[in-house]
């Protein structure tokens, strides 16, 4: 059985057992977590919603969180001595999928 979930602004088919990173979660690490915007259930029985699945729900657990690998963002505009450098990096929550409530 899966389901796929929004969460972040992004939508992720998940498994039970499935560790997954998404955007950061203001929850402690240890705690439990629920994703109730659901927008389609599979497996056996497939259940798509319109635009949610009516009473599912996704538990999962935080296992920690932290923050991605640096990228560089670099602008330059040729022939204008424009040069700009930046460093960033995505902070992220890791939590592993526990139960799919369909």
């Amino acid at each position: 059985m899966y389901a796929i979930i929004e969460t972040g602004g992004k939508q992720i088919r998940v498994e039970e057992g499935q560790e997954i990173f998404v955007e950061k979660l203001d929850v402690e690490a240890g705690e439990t977590v629920s994703f109730d915007k659901v927008l389609m259930i599979g497996g056996g029985d497939v259940k798509v919603g319109a635009p949610l699945v009516e009473g599912a729900s996704v538990t999962a657990k935080v296992e920690k969180h932290g923050r991605q690998k640096k990228i560089i963002v670099w602008k330059m505009k040729a022939k204008k001595n424009y040069r700009r450098k930046q460093g960033h990096r995505q902070p992220y929550t890791k939590v592993v999928i526990d139960k799919i409530n369909a």
